[in-house]
């Protein structure tokens, strides 16, 4: 098969507890070196704690694999540092279609309106971002372990202890925290006998990277039941580097070993392509799915993130996303955790904020998947019947699910969320990530979402610049968990000691329902925490409190 791509091959270096025969302590041990535990390390780093990454591979992954990246999730990569690599490099895209046989019947738009930074996607093979965030970790001084294979894990109220193997041999070392990021198979999660619980959906679906010159549209296209590949499903996507993901629903029957074969897939193709296109083959892959995860993501010492805490079936793009956002919970909790600033059960709120979004990742990828997929011939009847009905009529279009695309839990009934009284018409209410618009800084456009993140933060809005209480907002700075003030305001200036953003086009006004003297507390994952009509003081600090189980 041809590659667009050459892998690297990251090197192998002795630990230093094999030089020195010493077991050593660390504040932070990663297992596993895929997007989830990347990010993981990359954020650590920014927070400023210590970490190693062990991975037993020591090159990036093979195949497209995680391919989708939705808006929120390059929110977070933005904050990592990487954003800009992966939007460069990768397809956008916002518009999806769905086909019956020949016929468009359904077709959407993920991202409505303009003037946000990202698209609704992008499109990018793994191996790209893997790469990217390897070199960010790099610049980061992330201890990154290649050919380190965790082969026993064992932990205490204090600590969790590891044994890697590596080609010089066996070592231990010991982690304050381990958070295990190694995959929906996750050998860390069996050595400590953890289970996981779900529905393993009885159907495979071969993906093949196919490169080819075509002009079809940066669009993500779904058949139902199409001419070339007759009662079975098929889903196109547009890659990096004149690449081409195809998705061929195969049945349960199907034999892996065979369907892979390249006399058996390149048939396939060309029954899609006509025989006039060329083509070759890149990667291909047969996959069964399955939605299921942990009960919790939180063991003692030890947590757990991306798949090897929660898989979903790959329509919709939920796994990787999902993943990116739950290193973006945890890290933040981990770093008060550490510093002494929150209690440990503030990380019993990642896990509860977490699996509320597994369940409803769970719940929309099996939706999608009883669609795509009908169990019985009354199921299919229905499916067939929703889609010819959509053609024409709209309620119908409404009943298509070819895979509702990711999107970013809103932790509406989290115990760290302060609810008010005051009222608003926005959806921008606590548990809510933050919405993206414009913004001018000192004459500069920027992005409010560019803003936001790292640090507990109080965005007020404000009508005139002048009525702004500046001691009273630069005073939230003080104590062991600063609050830092962003003043939002139609006017452009300057204000002593805090960050003015100008609302040029009033979208921050419009999206956040906002009127002179509204707040928003922010928390570091950007996630609003609380909102206000007016500021008070103590107030915030309450909701302060409680977003860090400080209450």
């Amino acid at each position: 098969m041809l590659s667009s791509y050459t892998y690297p091959k990251f090197a192998y270096r002795k630990p230093a507890e094999l030089v020195s025969d010493v077991s050593t302590r660390y504040p932070v041990v990663i297992i596993g070196a895929g997007p989830v535990g990347l990010a993981a390390a990359i954020d650590c780093r920014q927070q400023g704690i210590p970490v190693v990454v062990l991975d037993d591979d020591d090159t990036v992954s093979v195949g497209s694999r995680g391919l989708c990246y939705a808006k929120r999730a390059l929110e977070v990569l933005d904050r990592l540092g990487v954003g800009d690599s992966v939007a460069a490099k990768g397809v956008s895209w916002d518009v999806g279609r769905t086909f019956f046989g020949e016929k468009e019947v359904f077709n959407f738009n993920l991202r409505p309106e303009a003037d946000h930074k990202r698209p609704g996607m992008v499109n990018l093979q793994q191996y790209y971002l893997e790469a990217y965030m390897v070199k960010r970790c790099e610049e980061l001084n992330v201890d990154l372990r290649w050919k380190n294979k965790v082969v026993s894990v064992a932990q205490d109220d204090d600590k969790a202890s590891l044994k890697v193997e590596t080609p010089d041999g066996l070592y231990t070392i010991e982690a304050d925290w381990l958070i295990v990021c190694d995959g929906a198979r996750s050998p860390v999660r069996n050595m400590l006998g953890l289970d996981i619980d779900g529905k393993i959906f009885m159907d495979r679906f071969l993906i093949a990277d196919v490169i080819m010159k075509a002009d079809f549209p940066a669009e993500r296209w779904f058949w139902f039941d199409p001419p070339f590949h007759k009662g079975q499903s098929v889903l196109l996507h547009r890659e990096a580097d004149d690449v081409w993901r195809i998705d061929f629903q195969l049945g349960w029957d199907a034999d892996p070993e065979q369907e892979r074969k390249p006399e058996n897939v390149i048939p396939r193709i060309r029954a899609m392509l006509g025989d006039d296109r060329e083509f070759e083959l890149e990667w291909v892959s047969v996959y069964t799915f399955q939605c299921r995860r942990m009960d919790s993501f939180t063991h003692s010492r030890v947590l757990f993130a991306g798949d090897a805490a929660h898989q979903v079936s790959p329509f919709g793009a939920r796994g990787a996303n999902s993943g990116l956002q739950d290193t973006d919970n945890l890290i933040w909790k981990l770093k008060l955790v550490m510093d002494g600033k929150a209690p440990r059960r503030l990380l019993d709120s990642y896990s509860d904020e977490r699996t509320f979004a597994a369940d409803e990742n769970i719940l929309n990828s099996t939706r999608s998947t009883d669609f795509i997929t009908p169990k019985s011939q009354t199921s299919k009847v229905f499916r067939n019947a929703v889609l010819q009905l959509a053609q024409h009529h709209a309620f119908a279009r409404k009943l298509v699910n070819s895979g509702r695309l990711s999107v970013p839990a809103h932790y509406s009934t989290s115990a760290l969320n302060t609810q008010g009284d005051d009222v608003f018409d926005s959806v921008m209410a606590p548990g809510a990530p933050a919405d993206d618009a414009p913004v001018m800084v000192n004459g500069q456009a920027l992005w409010l979402i560019d803003q936001l993140g790292q640090r507990f933060q109080l965005m007020v809005y404000a009508e005139k610049l002048a009525s702004v209480d500046v001691s009273l907002l630069r005073a939230l700075a003080e104590g062991p968990i600063p609050i830092e003030a962003l003043v939002v305001s139609p006017e452009a200036g300057e204000l002593p000691g805090l960050t003015v953003l100008q609302d040029a086009k009033g979208l921050v006004a419009r999206r956040y329902d906002a009127r002179d003297g509204s707040a928003w507390l922010l928390r570091p994952d950007q996630h609003i925490a609380a909102r206000w009509r007016s500021v008070d003081p103590v107030r915030v600090r309450q909701a302060l409190l409680r977003a860090t189980c400080n209450d």
